[in-house]
This record gives structure tokens, C-alpha cells and sequence, in this order.
């Protein structure tokens, strides 16, 4: 229901901002102030889990996210918007963190790949419904607004009702001690899932929202509608693909996904403004959904792997790599379309999902793959794995 919501905005979201006036920049900070305020919010969120609940925090941050959105709606001028979309990534980081902590905490190391497939594959099934229902967005920009605030609503409703009887979910619930963030920026493998995460939602989650709707308007010349066509590609490909990359992140090795996902997202921005229009936005949007399916499973395994059920802060130290990434993307993407051109913005976007191949590459594999019952019995510490995303 999150992402139902977040798919009717997204494509609307620079589209809304750039009828007050404004540049390709500005459109695409409306974007990143989402995700800044998840940034800046993280590293407070984690005590806030650890005082009131996971069940508590998933609700009231989802709360806070319809609120703002609804206002957001109703923003007369730039400024409006752009405050009340960053009040809304306060209530998105309660959301994520909390969510991201009880999976970690839940989920045995050798389906870990799987279990963040299954996650994301939750939020893809409302990405791929929200642009069909995003077409409302030909009547008017302000009503996706609206409606998102309507599907957190009953999002919030669903995870108190879940987590109800839960008591990992609840306020006071037992915790390991927390892995300390100073020994995890020691692993190399968390560093590597670190650099994977900031690269891909700098360029498939946070560039893409802010450019590709701006690109497809002004470039190609081409309706909104094409805005959530090229969403739609994305969710499908990712979506049908999940499944598929847990396995094989849970089977071969985390390492080996991120590396191709990364460079299949290099190659889908390379193409987007090299081939034919149409052709070009249909083959980049399906690379990016290869490439997004690949990013949304290994580096959150490869950062479960680490911490286990000792997250705490690194969990949240994780959700702060993945929304600078967003924080940035847009706003840097933005000024250097706005100075030379999407060409090189498009650029820009695969020379970062590229350069941290060699980190991951020098990083050890964090999947162990020892099998049997007494390994689903017994999931292995992370603490105990090797150290050196």
C-alpha cells in the first residue's frame, strides 16, 4: 500500500513542482527533500525503535507521510510543496527503519537474499499498480497527492493490525547488544553495500524520478502517460525478477548480483539518449529494472549478513547511504541538465552505478553457505563472518 501510493506520486512529483515556475533543478529537489529528511532523521530513529517498538514507529511514521502528503496536495506555491514532502521523509524513515530491523531480525542468513526479495517484491506489486492508477494525473497533478495519502492510510492500519500479537514488534521486546557502527565501517563488505546502495538510489531511484518524467516531456516530446509507462517497465522487470536474484544471492553469492546489477544500470543510462526515442526509454527502463532488482535484494542480504539481529544503528547508518544517494541524485542530475543537457546527466548517473563495482569486487562474499537443518536452526551470527559492502 506504501508503494501503491509512492507510484502514484513519483512520476507527478517534478511534473507538480515545475508548474510553480521552476528549473529542472529545483523540480528535482522537491524529490531529494524526501529523502534528505530521511537522512537527516536516521541516526535518531534507531533509539526511537528501541524505546517505542518497531509496531509503533512503522505506524506513526506512515501516519506522518499521509498527513504531509495530503497537504502537499493542497501547496499553493514551491516552498509549500518542498516543506511538506521533506516532513514527509521523517515518517518514511520511521517506516523503513522499522521495518528493515524486524526482517533483519527475523530472518535466517540462508534465505536472507529470498526474504529481501519477497520485501521488495511487496513494494514492487504497488509500483507496478500505482502508474496504471497514476493516469489520474491527466486530469490533474494534485489528486495522485490525495490518493497516496489514502493508501498510507491503510497501510498504517494494516501494520498495527499485523504486528498486533508480535512481540519482537512491541515496545521493551529483547535485543541483542547492537553491532557497533565503528566496527562495521571496519568490513569491508559492509562498505560495499554501503557504495552499492548510494549508487543505486543516486541513479535508479532518485535521478530516474526526478529526470526521466522531465526528459520524456522535453526530449522526446512525449505525454505524461509515458512518464508512468516508463515507471510501469521498471516495476514489472524488477518485480518479475526478485524472486529469481534472491535465489541466486542466497545460492551463488551477493557479490556476483551487485556487480551485474550495477553495470547493467551503467549500460541502461548509457543507451537512454544514444538509441531512438521510444526504443531507447523501452530498453533503458527494462536494463534499469534488471538493475534495480539486483540493488533492492544484495546489499540490504549483504548488510543483513553483517549485523543480524544486532543492527540497531548500522541498519539505520545503511538506510542514510541509500538516501543521500536520493538526497543528491536529483538535485546533481538537475544542475547538470539544466547547464549542458540530460546526455550528460545521463552520464553522470552510470559513471556512479560504476565506479562501485571495484569496491565490491574487493570486498569478501558474505553468503555461507553451509546447508542443512541445523543451519535453518541455528542462522550464523554475522559477527562471526568474515570482516574484512
Amino acid at each position: 500500500m506504501v508503494a501503491l501510493g509512492f507510484g502514484l506520486v513519483a512520476p507527478a512529483l517534478p511534473l507538480f513542482a515545475a508548474e510553480f515556475g521552476v528549473g529542472k533543478a529545483a523540480a528535482g529537489a522537491v524529490v531529494s527533500a524526501f529523502a534528505l529528511m530521511r537522512l537527516v532523521m536516521a541516526p535518531f530513529v534507531g533509539r526511537l525503535v528501541n524505546a517505542f517498538g518497531e509496531r509503533v514507529l512503522l505506524a506513526t511514521g506512515i501516519g506522518v507521510v499521509a498527513v504531509s502528503s495530503a497537504l502537499a496536495g493542497l501547496a499553493q506555491s514551491y516552498w509549500q510543496l518542498l516543506v511538506l514532502r521533506g516532513a514527509g521523509g521523517i515518517g518514511s524513515i520511521m517506516f523503513s527503519v522499522s521495518a528493515a530491523s524486524l526482517l533483519v531480525r527475523v530472518t535466517p542468513s540462508h534465505l536472507r537474499g529470498r526474504a529481501q526479495g519477497v520485501w521488495a517484491g511487496a513494494f514492487l506489486i504497488g509500483l507496478v499498480a500505482g502508474p496504471a492508477v497514476g493516469t489520474v494525473a491527466t486530469f490533474s497533478l494534485r489528486l495522485p497527492f490525495f490518493l497516496y495519502a489514502g493508501t498510507l492510510v491503510i497501510a498504517g492500519v494494516l501494520g498495527l493490525g499485523a504486528l498486533r500479537h508480535s512481540e519482537l514488534a512491541a515496545r521493551g521486546s529483547s535485543r541483542a547488544v547492537p553491532l557497533s557502527l565503528a566496527v562495521a565501517l571496519h568490513n569491508r563488505a559492509y562498505l560495499a553495500a554501503l557504495a552499492a546502495v548510494f549508487a543505486g538510489d543516486f541513479a535508479l531511484v532518485g535521478a530516474r524520478s526526478a529526470i526521466v518524467p522531465l526528459y520524456i516531456r522535453d526530449s522526446l516530446d512525449l505525454s505524461a502517460g509515458w512518464a508512468y509507462a516508463a515507471f510501469l517497465i521498471v516495476s514489472l522487470v524488477s518485480g518479475a525478477l526478485l524472486l529469481p536474484t534472491g535465489k541466486i544471492a542466497d545460492t551463488v553469492g551477493r557479490r556476483p548480483v551487485i556487480v551485474v546489477g550495477l553495470l547493467v544500470g551503467a549500460l541502461a543510462f548509457v543507451l537512454l539518449p544514444t538509441l531512438p526515442a521510444i526504443a531507447a526509454l523501452v530498453s533503458a527502463m527494462v536494463l534499469i529494472g534488471v538493475a534495480a532488482a539486483s540493488d533492492s535484494v544484495a546489499p540490504g542480504a549483504v548488510m543483513g549478513d553483517v549485523v543480524a539481529g544486532k543492527g540497531g544503528t548500522v541498519v539505520a547508518f545503511f538506510q542514510m547511504a541509500g538516501d543521500l544517494g536520493a538526497v543528491l541524485g536529483p538535485v546533481v542530475t538537475g544542475f547538470v541538465a539544466d547547464a549542458a543537457g540530460y546526455s550528460p546527466a545521463f552520464a553522470v548517473c552510470a559513471a556512479v552505478c560504476a565506479l562501485p563495482v571495484f569496491v565490491v569486487l574487493a570486498a569478501p562474499e558474505t553468503l555461507q553457505r553451509a546447508s542443512g537443518p541445523a543451519r535453518a536452526a541455528h542462522p550464523p551470527n554475522a559477527g562471526s563472518a568474515p570482516r574484512v559492502p
